[in-house]
């Protein structure tokens, strides 16, 4: 006879940030799911107590800045259930998949959940070296729109944007196991 039966999965949320907006994601997330929030490089986690993680991360100059940390943690994670979250100025799309999976394992692309969030971008907040690449690429870029948030930055910080991730995770919380 076979049956299913719910189970509760336990997750977290690790991310790395640069500017900010990633660890408020990350936290906005945190106080809506009831999962414990963890920054990559601040903590050390035994991942093994996890059944699914959340990763965040900014994408800056092309690649995901937590690449290093799910490249050095890949054995623990890919045996995981996985949602991440990139946090930029790029919209959804082709681009954003192309400098993700340039980035990170092919194991990690193939099985996580990606949910791409926009960010924030404050010019005057920016370290010098960031803020001379940015006027470098909106002063090269032929999308007006593009130029523009390169030029002067943006805010598209939004709480209701991290609603994909609250209903990933409710799935995975509420996976069903058939015996």
């Amino acid at each position: 006879m076979e049956y299913s039966k719910k189970i509760n999965m336990e997750g977290a949320i690790f991310f790395s940030t640069k500017y900010g907006s990633t660890e408020q994601y990350a936290k906005w997330i945190g106080e809506a799911s009831g999962l414990p929030v963890f920054e990559v490089h601040k903590t050390e986690v035994d991942l093994s107590k996890y059944d699914f993680l959340v990763l965040g991360s900014p994408i800056i100059y092309y690649k995901p800045i937590i690449h290093k940390w799910i490249k050095r943690n890949i054995e623990s994670i890919e045996k995981k259930q996985i949602i991440f979250f990139s946090v930029s100025g790029a919209s959804a799309g082709p681009k954003l998949d192309r400098w993700i999976a340039n980035s990170l394992p092919k194991s990690f692309v193939s099985k996580m959940r990606h949910v791409a969030l926009q960010g924030r971008q404050i010019p005057s907040e920016l370290r010098l070296f960031d803020r001379i690449m940015l006027k470098i690429a909106g002063y090269t870029n032929k999308d007006p729109v593009a130029k523009k948030q390169e030029l002067q930055g943006f805010d598209f910080m939004n709480i209701s944007s991290i609603e994909p991730i609250l209903q990933l995770i409710q799935e995975f919380q509420g996976t069903e196991v058939h015996t």
